[in-house]
């Protein structure tokens, strides 16, 4: 029997209209699924219907699921660097806030990320280069906060930061206030934890920024 020819028109589903952004549509589509759906039960394929979109565009902009989660986490790194932290902000206020910023970029997102974290033990080998990225983004909230991330001592305060942050991530996937005050609880605490790690220039040890050792010797008390 002749195989049937088809073309993209055929096989594409049909969308009334196109997203303005496909790759954000995308990104929230694999979202909702993974709210409901282990994540490594999901398929492309399922990801493209739900997005409105045809497998050769999602190929095009995501080869794999790996990839849209890469792209969430860039998402997230982009909402923050949109608009850096203040200057005149003391480091540990400018880390809070760039975070604060990533998690809130998250909200949409929370609740897949709360199931895979759940389901965590089922696809531990598929999120883990995911999870390996983590310091990457660290940096860039670093560089956003106007604090080096260059060097092996960047390196480290990327890593040490996203300890940090973790601690923080566990408390916003089962923060129900409007504010996100837990979260915001949980995460200067863990700044002010790690602040002696991090060694941030011009900051003293629990995670305040202050004057260098000479001028604070100077500055009056209030």
């Amino acid at each position: 029997m002749p195989r049937k020819s088809t073309t993209a028109h055929d096989t594409a589903p049909e969308i009334a209209e196109r997203p303005a952004d496909p790759q954000a549509a995308i990104i929230a589509a694999a979202m909702r699924l993974a709210a409901d759906r282990r994540w490594g039960e999901i398929s492309m394929a399922d990801i493209a219907k739900e997005a409105g979109a045809g497998l050769i565009e999602l190929y095009r902009l995501f080869p794999s699921k790996l990839a849209i989660l890469d792209a969430l986490a860039r998402q997230a790194d982009a909402a923050v660097l949109s608009a850096p932290a203040d200057p005149a902000d003391r480091p540990h206020d400018r880390l809070f806030d760039v975070l604060m910023r990533r998690f809130d970029a998250l909200l949409a997102s929370r609740p897949g990320l709360k199931r895979m974290a759940r389901d965590a033990g089922h696809l531990q080998l598929e999120t883990l280069p995911a999870l390996l990225a983590l310091p990457r983004s660290m940096g860039w909230m670093l560089e956003a906060a106007g604090i080096p991330a260059t060097g092996w001592r960047g390196a480290a305060r990327s890593r040490i930061l996203g300890l940090a942050y973790m601690a923080a991530f566990r408390t916003f996937l089962d923060d129900g206030s409007a504010d996100l005050a837990r979260t915001m609880a949980t995460l200067d605490r863990a700044l002010r934890r790690v602040a002696p790690l991090l060694a941030l220039p011009g900051a003293d040890g629990d995670g305040a920024a202050g004057a260098a050792p000479d001028e604070t010797a100077a500055a009056p008390s209030s």
